[in-house]
């Protein structure tokens, strides 16, 4: 029983959830709350991304449900003991490396595309616009022409201001804060020598087409990384492109690893007798489910197909189990005329008789009838019914009648 479930309701699970569970959910909702994509909602964003440090460290986790968030914050995590930033849990989780990797390289871009299980299955090909930004080509990332940029002196040229604060005699405080000057960029244009493409900001804004290919047996949230394609900047690395899978329900069969699992329904007659029953395939071909003549299907019978399951990530040629649930519909009552009924049960087993009974009287006997059970009209009737005592009534004379 956990103490408080705050951080489990930010990020919408339940408290028993696992750790995938926790890392789902923390995907979907990272990405629709990223600065990026939603500027307003940056403390949202940084909700989610505390929530997920602590929930998704076993230790810390612990300590959160036997004493929520101030054992958390008295353990001296404080929610945020190994990332420096949202932004670090948010590159952790998609692949983009710790802050240190990200201050040497642009930006990640992350998306998010829908695919069907028949697309994991036999392997699909997708086209992706993305808006990404790009080093100006006219200046080749300077923001005007060569060598017409200048130092900034009030940072001398490392975009950066140091700030001294005396607190008291003998101590002082020392703040770095971004220049104001140059906005950080450590040196300074004029109007007339900027670049007139990208007007001094030395990168431009430009859409790019990407095929996705997404391989045979690939699985739900599985990343596709595109090295370099990213976000670029002036003195950094280009980031990457991030795509990441999301796979609809399918009508028909559910995911497990590498085997696909479905159900079917038997009439009575098939179950005993046998049948063949056609399934459609993912790849389109057709399974002729068979069972012969004397193999009994039970209700709740679990059967499988060797190698109609899943293709294997990197070795399509292998493919895991089709798993079949079956059920069985018995007929309606009255399906037969009496006297036919012991026709059937002569091909029937024989039936087992109680042993005492051939001992017992026929007086004996109380013969019970089955009924239907009406559950919720028994609950409706039994509150018409209330105790009356006998001593209620007068004795003569009944229910008397008030006069004026």
């Amino acid at each position: 029983m956990v103490k408080e479930t705050g951080f489990y309701d930010t990020l919408g699970v339940k408290p028993n959830a696992t750790q995938s569970e926790l890392k789902k959910a923390y995907r979907k909702l990272a990405l629709k709350y990223h600065p990026d994509k939603n500027p307003v909602e940056g403390e949202k964003f940084k909700q989610i991304s505390q929530a997920y440090e602590v929930l998704s460290d076993a230790k810390k986790r612990d300590l959160y449900d036997r004493g929520g968030e101030k054992a958390i914050k008295e353990g001296g995590t404080g929610g945020g003991g190994n990332f420096a930033s949202p932004m670090d849990i948010f590159d952790f989780v998609f692949g983009g490396g710790s802050r240190m990797h990200r201050e040497r390289k642009g930006k990640n871009i992350v998306h998010q595309i829908s695919v069907t299980l028949e697309d994991l299955y036999n392997g699909a090909t997708r086209k992706l616009a993305v808006q990404k930004n790009t080093l100006c080509d006219k200046c080749e990332g300077r923001g005007s022409r060569k060598g017409a940029a200048q130092m900034c002196m009030s940072c001398h040229g490392t975009g950066m201001q140091v700030r001294v604060h005396q607190l008291l005699p003998g101590m002082v405080q020392q703040v770095s804060t971004v220049c104001h000057n140059c906005q950080g960029q450590g040196q300074r244009i004029s109007h007339k020598d900027r670049c007139k493409a990208c007007v001094g900001r030395k990168i431009l804004r430009q859409k790019k087409i990407l095929e996705v290919h997404i391989d045979k047996g690939m699985r739900d949230g599985q990343k596709i990384v595109f090295h370099g394609e990213g976000d670029q900047e002036p003195g950094l690395e280009p980031g990457d492109i991030i795509i990441i899978l999301d796979q609809q329900e399918h009508p028909r069969f559910t995911r497990k690893g590498e085997d696909l699992i479905m159900s079917m329904e038997l009439q009575l007659v098939e179950a005993l007798c046998g049948f063949q029953k056609p399934v459609q395939t993912l790849d389109n071909r057709t399974l002729l489910i068979t069972s012969h003549p004397g193999e009994l299907i039970k209700p709740g019978d679990t059967k499988c197909v060797l190698n109609e399951g899943m293709p294997m990530h990197r070795r399509p040629f292998e493919k895991g189990r089709l798993i079949i649930h079956f059920s069985v519909v018995f007929p309606q009552a009255n399906f037969l005329p009496k006297h036919k009924l012991k026709d059937l049960e002569r091909y029937l087993p024989v039936k087992k008789e109680a042993e005492q009974l051939e001992s017992m009287d026929d007086d004996l006997y109380i013969y019970a009838d089955l009924e239907e059970c009406d559950f919720e009209n028994r609950k409706r009737h039994s509150r018409q019914y209330y105790y009356v005592d006998e001593d209620d009534y007068a004795s003569a004379g009944g229910v008397q009648c008030q006069t004026s």
